[in-house]
């Protein structure tokens, strides 16, 4: 399968890695630093499920020089997400799956009001990586899994093809959920609850598991999202809250999520698209979400900050 990886980061190169790894004819949409290095020495993964390098490796900064694919891995920020829609075109052709594996659960409906709704498909990921150096990708934490599906809920050739491409790959378990939106809802409740809690106490999940204070505060932005995703019409799993809670449980101690990362660090962050996004989807169905208010206001000035503007 002829694939598109369109944002080398952590996830993008982790997954782009595995799929050419296991033979698959894979182009990787990079820039600056990071593509030279590819280019010259491969895309070097140092994974706790296994390193590898892949080499060569085909790279480029230019999407119209890919032409048409049979599916393009959406890996950017969540923030990037309508820019990036405009810059693949040249790649989506009438058979084109587009997946994405954004944070937050807008990136579906973005992408399809830019591509064409036949053409997208509901995506996630679990995977705890970031760029080391240009080049170079570590996976730290968090067993690498896939889950992708037609947004409708229907079964489809396509996606099974897709999901048999993932599974001849070494370090990856792909998933067809039943209903790709719900599953898209769960990662969120888990993604913004850790990153938002993250990023305010300045914490790795270690620490604010361990703290009652921080560990109800976890429990309670969980329940928040629970209760915006029923106002909503999303079929949580029973005890979602809890199960999730006994993931974080088993979660390495020094986890920190990307958001997280990036605040901490004073970089642009998915801030909008995670807390601020249960907020704004609170609001829309008059739910209250306390919680994500406060963790929102707490961290926008410095988001504005980073993106340099002024409040």
């Amino acid at each position: 399968m002829r694939i598109a990886v369109f944002g080398t980061g952590g996830v993008g190169g982790y997954f782009g890695g595995r799929l050419a790894q296991a033979g698959e004819d894979v182009i990787f949409i990079a820039r600056g630093e990071h593509l030279k290095a590819i280019r010259q020495n491969g895309l070097r993964v140092d994974s706790i499920a296994g390193d590898f390098v892949t080499h060569p490796a085909q790279a480029t900064d230019t999407p119209a020089e890919v032409g048409a694919v049979d599916a393009v891995l959406v890996t950017v920020k969540a923030w990037q997400v309508s820019e990036a829609a405009e810059s693949m075109k040249p790649m989506v052709g009438p058979k084109t799956m587009v997946i994405p594996l954004e944070n937050g659960v807008d990136a579906s409906d973005q992408l399809a009001a830019v591509l064409g709704a036949e053409n997208v498909l509901g995506g996630l990921c679990h995977l705890s990586a970031l760029i080391a150096d240009p080049g170079h990708i570590k996976h730290v934490a968090i067993p690498p899994r896939i889950a992708f599906g037609e947004l409708d809920g229907r079964t489809s050739e396509r996606v099974e093809r897709l999901r048999q491409v993932f599974e001849r790959c070494q370090g990856v378990t792909a998933a067809v959920p039943t209903d790709i939106r719900v599953a898209l809802w769960e990662k969120f409740l888990f993604i913004a609850a850790i990153s938002g809690v993250g990023a305010v106490t300045r914490q790795p999940a270690g620490v604010i598991r361990s703290v009652a204070e921080t560990r109800e505060k976890l429990l309670r932005a969980m329940e928040e999202v629970a209760a915006v995703a029923e106002a909503r019409g999303i079929a949580l799993s029973p005890g979602i809250v809890q199960k999730t809670m006994a993931f974080i449980d088993n979660m390495p101690s020094a986890t920190m999520a990307s958001m997280q990362r990036d605040i901490i660090e004073g970089r642009p962050s998915e801030l909008d698209a995670q807390n601020g996004a249960v907020v704004r989807l609170g609001r829309e169905a008059g739910i209250p979400t306390p919680t994500h208010e406060f963790i929102y206001a707490s961290l926008l000035p410095g988001e504005l900050k980073a993106r340099g503007k002024s409040a």
